[in-house]
């Protein structure tokens, strides 16, 4: 299927939840969070389309007030066909539908975005964070985010030597 047979079939069940796209953006599906788990699986089990493979998942901070974002790359093994889906969440209440219990693959890479950017993944059987301690402060990499100056008494170093 070509991209835009795959949005017309998403359309024509879930027409509301599709989003128009930014100028200069092709190939690309934005959709609204608010039906997202029953869109994640219809795309997972209709037939003509049958994406069973998650490839990616990963949340970003787009620098705009208000905006980060989820970006999931869905393949399907048996069509041979691929899809970006972009979804939207508020940076002062980022809640979006887990599909981790569709994709598993989908587990580790929600939370690292909940780890990173505080996206919150509602329906998640494991809400917690991956690479920080539980009591880290603040999501690393929103832009702006603060570096702590230390974490329990021991100085967090800003400086990166060597890094330049």
């Amino acid at each position: 299927m070509t991209f835009d047979e795959i949005k017309s079939t998403i359309a024509e069940k879930f027409s509301d939840a599709i989003l128009d796209s930014p100028e200069g953006e092709v190939d690309v599906l934005y959709l609204d969070s608010t039906s997202w788990n029953e869109i994640a699986t219809f795309l997972q089990s209709d037939d003509n389309l049958f994406f069973d493979q998650m490839e990616c998942l990963t949340g970003m901070d787009l620098g705009v007030e208000e905006s980060l974002e989820v970006r999931y790359n869905l393949h399907s093994m048996k069509h041979r066909h691929k899809v970006e889906i972009r979804i939207s969440a508020d940076r002062d209440n980022p809640n979006i539908p887990s599909v981790e219990r569709i994709w598993r693959m989908a587990d580790w890479f929600e939370r690292e975005a909940y780890d990173m950017y505080g996206i919150v993944f509602e329906g998640h059987r494991d809400m917690t964070r991956i690479l920080c301690p539980e009591d880290w402060d603040g999501w690393p990499l929103r832009k702006d985010y603060e570096v702590q100056e230390t974490y329990h008494g021991i100085v967090v170093p800003k400086i990166k030597e060597g890094w330049e």
